[in-house]
């Protein structure tokens, strides 16, 4: 696991020190991803900088890496699991080896497949080749958007980072608020993908590769496609091939020259990725955090498990004053807002983990991928409305929308007589575009969130309704949220998190699942729960799934109230944002009875974002250093 940046000039021209110092300084931005070594590679063409976290050949892996008599030069950020695999016929073939590191396969790959090598690499990653003789570069992300890969282009070339920080850095640039990505923001809790909140900066969309030579746009490929094909498989064998394909996956990522533990919460995803890991590792430490405030802990749940399984457990309980004096800290790392609370956490729980281990395993991506969210049950509690005739349904809605709000039974209403592609953007919506009217000054009505969505549902539009929800999370929520946390959480505290459940080998076989498995026996995952029967704990099989709950609706009516107020108020943002609007939902949300916590929430990331990003009011020595930063709050 590690970071770069990386340039590919418009023309070619000799390197000055001037490049050299701003490369130095945007590699020195994400020495967090890789603290144990850097390196650069400089011609007259490309520009490659390296940061290092030692994983697999701690000796000789050092990036940036050439291959045949320094034809390639390459920078990869990642792991591939089936490296060994790859050497092994590689060898066989002919191709000659340096090193035992997975970053050499790639080269040695590359060189027999090109642009076909990407998908013969199971892992996850984003990589830069340059072709010196053939004056041409190639670059990769991996097929779920695991690791993050930005680009941008101005009139100097074309530039590249693991980061978006560093790439600011390295072009010399400044924040440019993309007010595009600001709007939708505001309704996904995060920028979708392939956009950032700065104007033209991108990410590389997962599952592609490009290739480009001096001068020249990326030109992008398809590589890799996620698509839920139910096929008509007996259910005892579709069961032994999820047991079996998760012991393999789990294997595989368990293959590092450094420890590896694992996160562990109260559900079952992490708890799979325990039950498996610790039959490879019977030492296995376990990581978990919760909060003092009651109901909003699974550490208990987590020790039970740790003790079920006979693996160690390791916990840490967050104060709400640690938890918002690290907030700067982790919107910082973030690069973008992101009004997950659920971050916070995972930051603690990292921090705590790089004590003990280098590596840790994480149960993300099965929810996407076997159907886990508690809102794949919605087509099924909704399928009442499908007897009623569309003009009924119609005015059903129009007075379900006239409703006082908090009556009960309105959103049911609401939801019902509303076609899916109209109201599910993914696991989580924030503000509906009649809200985002009077939230923000510089509204675009021509812009809703569905000119995200409606391409994706377009993709899918014959598939069952529980499949297409999947679908738009996995290009959604799954990237744009639940990933881009996972990556910068850890990595913030040089520690590398691995995901078996997103796995190629294992999406081929989720994927085969008819969805009458999925939701199933009154729960989600039904078929996954079955088949871990008797290998993780009872009392974790069946337990409704929480996620990382944060207590944030009792802390903003109490131990929060003033620093978000005060963050409202300061805040550079009144040309962006009504801050009236946003202290009245403050008020109503302490006063009244309906929870406003993650509206409220979005709009504070994004002001604390502006704060750091645009306003400068946080030091960057201070952000890049471990520091927190003092906020007084009332107590409890």
């Amino acid at each position: 696991m590690c970071g770069f940046i990386g340039l590919i000039k418009n023309e070619a021209s000799e390197p000055n020190e001037h490049l050299k110092q701003r490369m130095a300084k945007a590699n020195n931005l994400i020495a967090h991803r890789g603290p144990d070594d850097e390196g650069y590679y400089v011609d007259s063409c490309v520009s490659f900088g390296f940061r290092r976290l030692s994983i697999i050949d701690l000796e000789s892996g050092h990036q940036p890496l050439s291959y045949e008599d320094q034809r390639y030069w390459m920078v990869f950020n990642g792991e591939i699991y089936n490296y060994v695999e790859l050497r092994k016929d590689l060898l066989e073939e002919g191709y000659d080896f340096s090193t035992e590191s997975d970053s050499e396969v790639i080269l040695a790959l590359f060189k027999k497949y090109r642009g076909e090598a990407f998908k013969r690499l199971r892992g996850m990653f984003g990589i830069l080749i340059w072709d010196k003789q053939e004056q041409e570069l190639f670059g990769a992300r991996d097929p779920f958007g695991i690791k993050p890969l930005f680009y941008s282009t101005n009139d100097q070339g074309t530039f590249f980072a693991s980061e978006k920080k560093s790439l600011l850095e390295i072009m010399n640039s400044h924040q440019e608020l993309d007010l595009d990505s600001l709007q939708h923001y505001l309704s996904y809790q995060f920028v979708p993908e392939p956009y950032t909140l700065t104007e033209n900066i991108k990410k590389v969309e997962p599952g592609h590769y490009f290739h480009m030579k001096p001068g020249e746009d990326p030109t992008f490929e398809k590589y890799y496609q996620v698509e839920f094909k139910p096929k008509h498989i007996e259910k005892n064998q579709l069961i032994s091939n999820i047991q079996d394909v998760l012991i393999d996956s789990v294997k595989v990522h368990m293959r590092s020259d450094v420890p590896v533990g694992s996160f562990l919460s109260g559900g079952i995803d992490s708890t799979i990725m325990v039950a498996l890991a610790k039959e490879i590792n019977p030492n296995l430490k376990t990581f978990s955090v919760g909060f003092e405030q009651e109901g909003y802990s699974e550490v208990d749940v987590a020790k039970e498990s740790a003790e079920a399984l006979g693996v160690e457990n390791i916990s840490y309980t967050i104060t709400p004053e640690e938890f918002v004096s690290r907030l700067p800290k982790i919107i910082w790392h973030a690069d973008d807002p992101l009004a997950d609370p659920a971050c916070v956490p995972l930051y603690f729980v990292s921090r705590e983990a790089s004590k003990h281990v280098t590596v840790v395993l994480s149960g993300e991506g099965a929810d996407e991928l076997f159907g886990g969210y508690n809102i794949y049950r919605e087509p099924q509690s909704l399928e009442v409305f499908n007897s009623i005739p569309k003009p009924a349904k119609h005015l059903l809605g129009r007075v379900a929308m006239v409703l006082p709000e908090g009556v009960k039974g309105k959103s049911f209403l609401i939801r019902g007589t509303t076609p899916l592609q109209e109201r599910y953007i993914g696991n989580a919506k924030m503000f509906e575009e009649a809200e985002k009217a009077y939230l923000l000054q510089n509204y675009n009505e021509s812009l809703p969130y569905q000119t995200i969505t409606n391409p994706l549902y377009q993709q899918v539009k014959n598939e069952h309704p529980v499949t297409q929800m999947q679908y738009i999370d996995m290009h959604t929520w799954m990237r744009g949220d639940i990933l881009l946390k996972a990556d910068r959480m850890t990595m913030a505290h040089s520690l590398e998190l691995r995901v078996p459940f997103l796995d190629h080998e294992v999406m081929r076989v989720a994927s085969q699942i008819p969805v009458e498995y999925k939701i199933a026996n009154g729960t989600t995952k039904s078929i996954l729960r079955e088949a871990v029967q008797g290998i993780v704990p009872d009392h974790v099989l069946n337990r409704k799934k929480l996620g990382f709950p944060v207590p944030i609706r009792h802390w903003l009516k109490d131990e929060l109230y003033d620093w978000a107020r005060n963050l409202i108020l300061e805040s550079q943002t009144d040309h962006l944002i009504n801050k009236l609007y946003v202290l009245n939902l403050l008020e109503k949300h302490c006063k009244g009875k309906l929870d406003y916590s993650r509206k409220i929430w979005t709009v504070l990331m994004f002001m604390l974002w502006h704060q750091i990003f645009v306003e400068g009011v946080y030091k960057q020595e201070d952000l890049i250093h471990d520091q927190s930063f003092e906020v007084e709050i009332l107590s409890s």
